[in-house]
């Protein structure tokens, strides 16, 4: 055979190869953008370009982390009844229409979560106008479940994938917040079903106020010990002690693999790229 000929039909043979190469290149990485457009939780994650508005409403975990920190400094303020309580309501009201936007693109229905933010919310406004017990305690519960489902959907979010997104390490915090927010309504369920079950250095025969109970949830929570809220009841205990395991397991699992991603998508330049605009 010809030189001339061997010469073209390896040229063919490479260009047939070279064909199939950027084939199987171009389905991976459609597969990829697929994946980062139409993935759990994108449809709220990745907007068009719309300056700093867009910016800031690609983040909605973001947003929802900096509403509840921001509820922490007003909280004390909004204990008093009258214009405090009509505040906190409204405050309160904000942060579960937050949640929901945050947590709307989770697999599980959507309508639970609005149904348990809206019951919650009117109940608690029903018993600031007319306040009867049972209405208080019902309240607590679904604000509890709702936080509690809130927090279970973000974490569906950041366990969806192995890609590391900024809005993913954002939902680290706001999920650590909302299970934060969850346990303190607990709490006051508990201490309504058993009064007496959380005593304090101040007006130690006295029902814990909210933002005694947060701050007794964040001091179990993040495992840096009790505040000055003490449990004295085994079924309070029984509580706090499983706060303080989901704290150690939050970190434990959430927190240490989103570092490991990072770190693996740090010696990866080549996904650091797909996923750079996410």
């Amino acid at each position: 055979m010809p030189d001339s000929h061997r010469t073209s039909r390896s040229s063919a043979n490479l260009c047939t190869v070279s064909s199939r190469r950027r084939v199987v290149s171009d389905s991976a990485l459609d597969y990829h953008a697929d994946k980062s457009v139409h993935g759990y939780g994108a449809a709220v994650r990745v907007v068009a370009d719309g300056g700093v508005v867009g910016k800031i409403a690609s983040h909605p975990s973001a947003i929802l982390l900096v509403v509840q920190l921001l509820g922490v400094l007003l909280y004390p303020f909004m204990e008093t009844r009258g214009v405090g309580a009509v505040a906190f309501e409204i405050f309160g009201a904000l942060v579960l229409a937050l949640a929901i936007w945050a947590t709307r693109e989770s697999p599980g229905p959507t309508w639970i979560a609005v149904i348990l933010a809206v019951a919650a919310s009117g109940l608690s406004i029903a018993d600031e106008i007319h306040p009867v017990p049972a209405l208080d305690a019902a309240s607590a519960v679904l604000h509890a479940l709702f936080y509690f489902w809130a927090a279970g959907s973000l974490m569906v979010y950041m366990l969806a994938d192995r890609t590391v997104t900024t809005d993913e390490l954002y939902a680290v915090g706001a999920t650590f917040t909302l299970v934060a927010w969850g346990f303190a309504y607990l709490f006051d369920v508990l201490q309504m079903v058993q009064p007496g079950c959380f005593i304090a250095a101040v007006d130690p025969d006295q029902p814990r106020t909210w933002m005694e109970l947060l701050f007794l949830s964040f001091t179990n929570l993040t495992s840096t010990g009790l505040s000055d809220v003490v449990p004295i009841t085994p079924q309070a205990r029984a509580v706090v002690m499983i706060e303080q395991i989901a704290g150690l397991g939050y970190v434990a699992l959430f927190v240490s693999r989103l570092v490991g991603l990072t770190i693996a998508l740090q010696m990866n330049p080549s996904d650091q790229k797909r996923s750079g605009n996410r």
